[in-house]
Order: structure tokens, then C-alpha cells, then sequence
């Protein structure tokens, strides 16, 4: 409970002075009497019911001054606003993500499984898809549009750029997304298998980039240890496999991560690549907002209108049956 206009309140230290005057005055106008004894044949029945009228002659401007100090009862109201975070998610379609180590599919199939994972679990960010292979280009612009993103990524294939592995071209893709978007906070995540050989941008230029940028930078090299199977297709034979080996610019990779204030994983299988994601997304955790709205309501006719009632079954009894003489 709060008052409107509490200084209203130091009038309560008046009703009592002004009740103690209005005492003294009425005793003032009594009969007097030389002899005490000399009044007892007169009847006094109603005389002990005196202090109801002198309590409702009190509480009653009580009541009054509350009215007048506006009291007010709170209702708050607790908004929770989560700001999202802007987050690129750089994928590599290079033909080396044909490998199979991730069964029961390929390395681009365990890649956009997990992806598909991340985006459902961060609902209030806005997410954008940069796929790459010896080119780069923005499979889906930022979008708080998860359904539209998922049908994206679900769409990406292979041999829609041609072969090779341009990390940085890529990274400076993403960063041209997150340039001139205010956000709270800004990340990549680069997932890739390869080293960079191709592109106009060397990653670590693009990493200077992006810590310029305040952006950080989550690199995963995907790959078992050693070498992996790969599907080769041939007319005769039909589908068989050989073995490639791992070729994974860890280094460069790690320089990357280390230059933005991000962190750089490996994984060797689809569970660790699933952990790797969940990783991610805890350390990423939304910023969140609390706005907390009270708003006040006028209880004062609760104590007028007693008050009222009070005035007036006051004045009634004082004027009947606990009228005073004279």
C-alpha cells in the first residue's frame, strides 16, 4: 500500500488535539452541579455509551485524512524480453564432406543434422547460412524465420560451387551479414574438413576482420583421425569406396578462434559433433531483459465512504439517543 499525497497524513496529528478542545468545550457547557450526590437521581442508563460517539467522532476524520493521502494499491507486472543473438552459421560443401566416416550418412549430413538441432533451440536469434566450397555464398540471410532457414539448409548439396575449400572467403561472407546489424552479440560458427585453397581471402586476414568487428568466431574441423572412406561412383562397378585421409588445417583453424575470443573443436564422429554444438549453444546463453510494470490503483474510497457513514451515524446518535444536556 502506497499514498498518492502522504504528506496529507500529518493532519493525523491534529485529531487528537482537536478532539481534546472539543472535549474541554462541551464539558464547559455541562450542568453544574454544587453537590455531586445532587445528581444522582438523574438517569445516566446512556451515559456509558458516550464513547461510541466520541470513537466515531475520531475515526471518522481518520478516514477522511486517509482518503485525502490517496491510497493506492500496486499491481506489478513482470515482461521478460529476450534479445537474441545474431549468429552465421558457415558450412563447407566441398566434395571431401562426401566422406562417410559419419554414419550413417556423410560428413555434410551429420554437419546439417546438427545445425538443424542448434537453430530449433535458439528461438529468439537471428540465424543465417553461408555455405562454401572453392566459392562462398549466403544460402539464407539472417532471420528469426527458423522454419524457412531449416527448408534452406535442408536444400543444400553438393556441387553447387565448385570444388575446394575457401575458409576465408567464407568467414568474410558471414561477416559482410553481420556488418551494420545491431545486436547484443555476434558469432560464426565455420564448420569445415579441409585447409584453404581457394578464395581472394586469407582466413587470417578474415579473422582480423572479424575481431575488428567485435564478431567471435567458433571453428569445427570435422573428420575422423587418419584416413575415411569415400564414395566413388563408377560405371562399371557401380558405387565403392577408397580411402582419403584427413586433411584439416587444425592450426589455422585454431588461429582463427583464438584471434576473435572464440573457441576451436574437432570431431571425429556425429556424437562428438552433436556435443560440440550443445557446447556452443550454453556458452551463448540469451541476454535477457526484465522490465517490471507497476501500476497503482486508487483504493481511497474504501476509508470515504466509512468515513462517510461514520459522520453521519455520528451526528444521528448525538442529536437522539445519546443527545447530551443541555
Amino acid at each position: 500500500m502506497t499514498f498518492g499525497r502522504p504528506l496529507f497524513l500529518l493532519l493525523l496529528l491534529l485529531i487528537p488535539v482537536v478532539a481534546a478542545a472539543r472535549r474541554v468545550l462541551r464539558l464547559r457547557g455541562g450542568i453544574l452541579y454544587s453537590h455531586v450526590p445532587l445528581a444522582d437521581g438523574l438517569p445516566r442508563g446512556r451515559a456509558r455509551w458516550f464513547w461510541v460517539s466520541t470513537a466515531l467522532e475520531v475515526l471518522a476524520p481518520v478516514l477522511l485524512v486517509v482518503a485525502l493521502a490517496h491510497p493506492q494499491k500496486g499491481e506489478s507486472e513482470r515482461r521478460v524480453i529476450s534479445e537474441g543473438l545474431d549468429i552465421m552459421l558457415a558450412i563447407d560443401i566441398s566434395g571431401s564432406m562426401r566422406a562417410e566416416d559419419f554414419r550413417p550418412g556423410n560428413r555434410l549430413d551429420a554437419a546439417k543434422s546438427v545445425a538443424h538441432e542448434f537453430i530449433e533451440a535458439r528461438i529468439d536469434d537471428r540465424i543465417g547460412l553461408v555455405v562454401f566450397a572453392a566459392d562462398s555464398y549466403t544460402q539464407c540471410p539472417l532471420t528469426t524465420d527458423h522454419p524457412v532457414l531449416l527448408e534452406l539448409l535442408g536444400d543444400v548439396t553438393f556441387g553447387e560451387v565448385k570444388d575446394g575449400t575457401a575458409i576465408g572467403m567464407a568467414l568474410a561472407n558471414s561477416l559482410a551479414r553481420l556488418k551494420d546489424v545491431p545486436a547484443p552479440s555476434k558469432l560464426v560458427i565455420l564448420l569445415t574438413d579441409g585447409r584453404n585453397n581457394a578464395g581472394l581471402v586469407d582466413p587470417l586476414t578474415a579473422a582480423s576482420m572479424a575481431k575488428t568487428m567485435g564478431v567471435r568466431v567458433y571453428t569445427i574441423g570435422v573428420g575422423s583421425e587418419g584416413e575415411a572412406p569415400f564414395p566413388v561412383d563408377d560405371p562399371f562397378l557401380g558405387r565403392t569406396h577408397r580411402m582419403i585421409p584427413a586433411d584439416i588445417d587444425d592450426e589455422t583453424l585454431a588461429a582463427i578462434a583464438d584471434s576473435t575470443g572464440g573457441l576451436t573443436f574437432r570431431a571425429t564422429d556425429p556424437a562428438a559433433l552433436a556435443t560440440i554444438f550443445r557446447k556452443i549453444d550454453e556458452m551463448e546463453e540469451r541476454p535477457v531483459e526484465t522490465i517490471e510494470h507497476v501500476s497503482r490503483r486508487d483504493v481511497g474510497a474504501w476509508a470515504l465512504w466509512p468515513a462517510l457513514a461514520f459522520l453521519g451515524l455520528e451526528g444521528i446518535l448525538r442529536t437522539t439517543w445519546l443527545r447530551r444536556i443541555p
